[in-house]
């Protein structure tokens, strides 16, 4: 059904993880291991999202330079290109961090869909199981006692699309105004496209995906979004505080 790289790089490893945890969390929660489980690859992919972080906060930063290289070289896409990725290169940006940040997270997902959807949960496979991973006594699919991590949960849709609004707005910053002049550049046009669609049209997608899916998914992905949330509140007290000192 899966490649044996995709089984035994990602599906086994997050499997063994999640029944460990499962384990040895209070009541053997499945919640709450999944919970755990999501801040701990959050926390090992750390210096990926602060660089993904300070990536979007550069390119909101030379967003008004990069409009004006679009409109100085709008004849020649191939000139065009050539110098925005001259500024790129000038202000050591990374212009990709972010999108290997989200592919990087994909296998993780689809590993959790898989260990939720084939592995049998509250049934262990044992013949997969690590020597040193035991097999708790039982596992408890209800988290927090209300929500069954093998069913749909509406609650944890809507906080995943509410969570992935909220962190979509910091991350991109205020919406720019549209130009008060008669030519705008199609580019530029694609861009507030891409900008509109990203802050209220993801998050609407991602509410109705993850209500399709079992609670463990939207679980997973709205304690990442929170998490990230917190991450980039941080990132952005302290640039304020290094703005402050400098002035």
């Amino acid at each position: 059904m899966f490649t044996a790289a995709f089984r035994e790089g990602i599906y086994e490893p997050l499997y063994n993880a999640l029944i460990y945890l499962i384990d040895i969390v209070p009541g053997h929660d499945v919640g709450i291991a999944v919970i755990i489980l999501t801040l701990a690859v959050k926390v090992i992919l750390i210096p990926l999202s602060r660089q993904a972080i300070r990536t979007q906060t550069a390119m909101r930063a030379i967003a008004p330079e990069m409009e004006e290289l679009k409109k100085k070289h709008k004849d020649n896409q191939e000139e065009q290109a050539r110098a925005m990725f001259a500024l790129y290169k000038e202000r050591n940006i990374r212009p990709f961090s972010t999108f290997f940040l989200v592919l990087l997270q994909l296998p993780i997902l689809f590993g959790l869909y898989w260990v939720f959807w084939k592995g049998g949960l509250p049934a262990i496979n044992t013949e997969i199981l690590y020597s040193f991973v035991p097999a708790p006594p039982f596992v408890d699919m209800s988290f927090l006692g209300f929500i069954d991590m093998g069913e749909r949960s509406l609650l944890l849709a809507l906080l995943t699309g509410v969570t992935q609004y909220i962190y979509t707005r910091l991350s991109m910053g205020p919406r720019q105004p549209k130009p008060h002049t008669e030519e705008v550049s199609f580019s530029a046009d694609m861009a507030r496209s891409f900008d509109l669609q990203a802050r209220y049209v993801l998050p609407v997608l991602f509410t109705a995906i993850s209500y399709s899916l079992s609670a463990a998914l939207p679980l997973y992905w709205a304690t990442s979004n929170i998490f990230m949330i917190g991450q980039e509140l941080l990132m952005s007290r302290g640039r304020t505080k290094e703005a402050q000192k400098s002035v």
